[in-house]
């Protein structure tokens, strides 16, 4: 008896349960590193980029205070007027732009979310996205999973990794729509000087480019800062400046951070923050309040003492024959180990697995990190002295020192 055809189940091609533009991201080099240190004792980290700092008590006290009133309710989705206000009058204060706090600034849930939702607010399916590496190992994924096109601009040792513009116009395509900027830079440390700013500035008005402009370690700076790229000519119509408290205030688990721009940008940004966080924690959007009105002290004490380890940790790179550039701010060194024959992952493994000292492989940021690894000294005096003689013994027992 034959079957007749309508009566035969429909053959079903299974479809993929994760989206193929998810599947296709790579973990973070990062984290998949610390899964190996964690598994040891005895480690010494120079690794995660986390201040070792606590909160200074009066931000964590007005915290607990904000609690104690009964402030555990939603805020506007741009963010506490009173917090907004407090932003925009500390950012014209320290880096000289004026932005209004009622249409011109939101409170997001760090740096992160606001480089996330600013990406999805601008970005059309195929634009391209120019961002330099090595860079902190969200922005790619960030413009992918925005349905956009990331196009990393190699930076150079010989150039202290700053951005050149020669090698921006090689890049740049008709569908180019934003440039990614982090300068003080995670991973390098690298700077930027007002000359060097107004240069890409001068392309980005040249290429009717948006620019995002993630300032996180801003105030981490160890030399006289430049102006924000937001305030020089023809710049503040087409920039976002992002920035927040995690570093210079050591307020990483607050997870507050911020972004001031044009009004339309912003409130493209708020409408996705409306409808996925809603709204940046209350408690620590009132700890962020006393930080910026109340606590230059602490963060200037913190920034002294990252300026003295930053000394002593290039000075003995460089005495152990692993050239190291001075950085000019955030907390991190970029040493080149290419002299030792290894590579990024080979030594950060090695060191780890015979002197239990954690540094982070430079292709966790990017493919033109190979010959570098990168170093935090967001931890104590110590803790660096103690690392950098186990460095030597690692080489020493190589006969490379």
């Amino acid at each position: 008896m034959r079957v007749s055809r309508s009566l035969r189940k429909p053959t079903v091609v299974p479809r993929p349960r994760v989206a193929p533009h998810i599947a296709a991201l790579p973990k973070s080099g990062i984290r998949d590193f610390f899964e190996l240190v964690n598994t040891m004792e005895d480690v010494i980290s120079l690794g995660i980029g986390e201040p070792d700092f606590i909160a200074p008590w009066k931000i964590r006290e007005a915290t607990i205070y904000s609690l104690q009133r009964g402030y555990t309710h939603y805020t506007s989705n741009l963010g506490d007027p009173k917090l907004r206000q407090a932003v925009c009058k500390y950012f014209a204060r320290r880096f000289g732009g004026s932005y209004d706090p009622r249409n011109e600034c939101i409170i997001t849930v760090g740096v992160s979310e606001g480089l996330d939702i600013a990406t999805r607010a601008v970005i059309c399916p195929g634009d391209e996205v120019l961002y330099h590496e090595p860079c902190y190992v969200s922005y790619g994924p960030t413009v992918r999973m925005a349905h956009g096109v990331p196009v990393p601009v190699v930076t150079r040792a010989e150039h202290d990794f700053v951005l050149q513009v020669s090698d921006l116009e090689k890049a740049v395509t008709p569908r180019t729509k934003v440039l990614m900027l982090n300068y003080p830079n995670n991973p390098t440390g690298a700077g930027m000087t007002a000359e060097d700013k107004r240069k890409v500035a001068d392309f980005a008005v040249k290429h009717d480019l948006l620019v995002f402009s993630d300032e996180i370690y801003d105030e981490l700076s160890y030399v006289p800062r430049s102006p924000s790229i937001a305030t020089l000519p023809g710049m503040r119509d087409r920039t976002v400046v992002f920035n927040g408290f995690s570093k210079a205030f050591a307020m990483t688990g607050y997870r507050i951070g911020y972004a001031v721009g044009p009004h339309d940008l912003i409130d493209a940004m708020m409408k996705i923050h409306q409808y996925s966080m809603l709204c940046a924690p209350g408690p620590s959007q009132f700890g962020a309040i006393e930080a910026l009105n109340n606590a230059d002290e602490e963060r200037d004490q913190m920034h002294d003492e990252y300026e003295q380890r930053r000394n002593v940790i290039v000075r003995r790179f460089n005495d152990l024959g692993l050239h190291c550039f001075k950085p000019r701010g955030a907390f991190y060194v970029f040493p080149d180990i290419r002299s030792t024959g290894m590579t990024s992952m080979e030594f950060a493994t090695s060191l780890l697995r015979e002197q239990r000292v954690a540094v982070i492989p430079g292709t966790a940021f990017g493919a033109c990190g190979e010959g570098f690894v990168r170093c935090s000294y967001a931890t104590s005096m110590e803790g660096i002295e103690t690392a950098m003689e186990r460095i030597g013994v690692f080489l020493k027992k190589r006969g490379l020192r």
